[in-house]
């Protein structure tokens, strides 16, 4: 072999090692970047579609296949599923009511928000006038924003009345269980604050 050419292997077998170094996590130190959830295991780990093994930090809650999820590698190349990114721009989306009732004055239009911790949340007020009968359903949520089982808020129907608004798996949002007989005449409302936020159906 020539010196040239020995000069030549040893640059290449130099910058190898470079490389293979500086790919090493104990080199480089912590990483971190984007990927996709392939997997989701009972051991409180996710697999990406690249193959990485991250472990969910307590924050991440409902993991699903398919989530956009930060992860993070130790010097020690041990990978920590940091949670899912927000998708969309996060603002509100307007409920449609069901026909008698409106939105209440100078209250939020009733609206709901999806979160990325798999839950979501109602806001705003509604009116009716007049007579309210027990499961009178104000209005159904689209499937995105729907509870993954039955919830129940406690809520004012009217002055001096309270009732219970129930968010069904079906999306229906409906008042019930009225603590007295409520007057005939007079306005009632639908409080979607205390809906605040539940965990929904993913």
């Amino acid at each position: 072999m020539t010196s040239s050419s020995t000069r030549d292997l040893a640059a290449a077998l130099r910058r190898s090692a470079v490389t293979t170094t500086a790919a090493a996590p104990s080199v480089r130190g912590a990483d971190w970047r984007l990927a996709t959830v392939a997997t989701v295991s009972t051991d409180g780990t996710v697999t990406t579609t690249t193959g990485i093994v991250a472990r969910r930090l307590q924050s991440y809650t409902g993991p699903a296949v398919g989530d956009l999820i930060a992860i993070t590698e130790s010097s020690l190349g041990s990978w920590l599923a940091l949670g899912k990114q927000e998708s969309g721009d996060g603002s509100w989306t307007a409920l449609t009511l069901a026909a008698g009732w409106t939105p209440q004055g100078s209250y939020y239009v009733p609206a709901y928000r999806l979160y990325s911790d798999g839950t979501a949340g109602l806001s705003g007020m509604a009116v009716l006038s007049g007579a309210l009968a027990g499961g009178t359903v104000v209005t159904t949520l689209p499937t995105e924003a729907r509870p993954a089982a039955q919830v129940r808020f406690t809520m004012q129907v009217a002055v001096g009345f309270f009732g219970v608004m129930t968010i069904a798996t079906n999306g229906q949002v409906s008042l019930n269980d009225f603590s007295g007989t409520l007057p005939a005449t007079g306005n009632k409302w639908a409080q979607f604050d205390v809906a605040a936020k539940y965990r929904r159906l993913l």
